[in-house]
């Protein structure tokens, strides 16, 4: 066993002592662990990393999702991520200006862990064995990819394509004591020549190199039912993100393009103030093999008073 493999095996069993072992829901006292995805307050953690990450600690999350991109980032990713923060408001990623043992210590003085962190396609491709060091050092097992290039999905034979490289993506993750994730946006969920992108992309994959993260949001707005897919590919899914929808809304096209995604961000609400069945797609998600749920709710205007209501309600919801 390589070392990587013995640290992140280790921490696994040390965070499996924090988790009910057969579920993440008990029926008495509630959710046990919920995680949150740190895209839901990035104003926060850029001003100040240490208050924020105390304040999602004392709501009562155990557990985080980073976005990127990080130091070791691709080039590409740096550039483009320049590119947006103008409109986002926010420059900070990643680890926030510290380094990955600040963060660690950060994070290890609020009793928190970080089983998963997004970044982005080239980063994967280019940079696996830098992910897998930094995996050594904050714990993270999942690698996860937040959406596919507009331009390596156009048609069905490209997310074919995409699909292969996926397989090898996952095969060069697994080297590295890692598990790739592909998270899907809400796009690929619209038939392409009679088939569904994404029920191809899951067919087509390796089950023991690409595991999958839902965003119940977005299969929602794609014209899906989250149940349905958790119970037609069980054991796919080890990832979700959680947030409602005030009320049942799908996007105006195929979904496949941030003008779509932006038109449905008033739609997003806090867990349990929407039209979602969570109680069902949660429960249902326990049972199909996920394993880690986060609270996303993007670039939130009151993260501290809507991050705590999601996980108020999320602590109540039993199987």
């Amino acid at each position: 066993m390589k070392r990587r493999q013995f640290i992140q095996s280790a921490s696994l069993l040390t965070a499996a002592g924090l988790l009910d072992p057969q579920s993440l829901l008990a029926a008495k006292s509630g959710t046990k662990k919920i995680g949150v995805q740190l895209f839901s307050l990035p104003r926060l953690l850029e001003n100040d990393f240490r208050s924020a990450i105390q304040l999602i600690a004392q709501i009562g999350y155990r557990e985080v999702e980073l976005f990127g991109p990080y130091p070791f980032s691709a080039a590409e990713a740096k550039e483009g991520w320049k590119a947006v923060t103008s409109q986002l408001g926010f420059s900070g990623s990643g680890y926030f200006g510290l380094s990955e043992k600040e963060v660690k210590t950060v994070l290890k003085e609020n009793k928190i862990t970080v089983p998963s962190v997004h970044t982005d396609l080239v980063t994967m491709q280019k940079h696996m064995p830098e992910l897998g060091k930094a995996g050594d050092v904050l714990g993270f097992k999942y690698v996860g990819l937040p959406a596919i290039p507009p331009p390596l999905r156009t048609n069905l034979d490209s997310y074919k394509k995409m699909a292969d490289e996926f397989n090898r993506i996952g095969g060069q993750a697994k080297k590295e004591g890692l598990k790739f994730t592909y998270h899907n946006h809400g796009y690929g969920l619209k038939e392409i020549d009679g088939q569904i992108p994404l029920n191809m992309i899951l067919e087509r994959t390796d089950p023991k190199l690409v595991f999958f993260e839902m965003d119940i949001f977005w299969t929602v707005a794609g014209g899906a039912d989250p149940v349905t897919y958790l119970k037609s590919y069980p054991n796919r899914y080890h990832l979700m993100h959680l947030k409602d929808m005030k009320e049942k809304k799908q996007f105006s096209g195929d979904g496949g393009d941030p003008r779509q995604w932006i038109e449905l961000f008033p739609y997003m609400t806090t867990a349990g103030d929407g039209a979602l069945n969570l109680k069902d797609i949660v429960t249902t998600a326990h049972q199909t093999g996920v394993k880690h749920f986060f609270v996303e709710q993007d670039m939130v205007a009151d993260p501290s008073t809507a991050l705590k209501r999601s996980f108020d309600y999320l602590k109540g919801v039993t199987k």
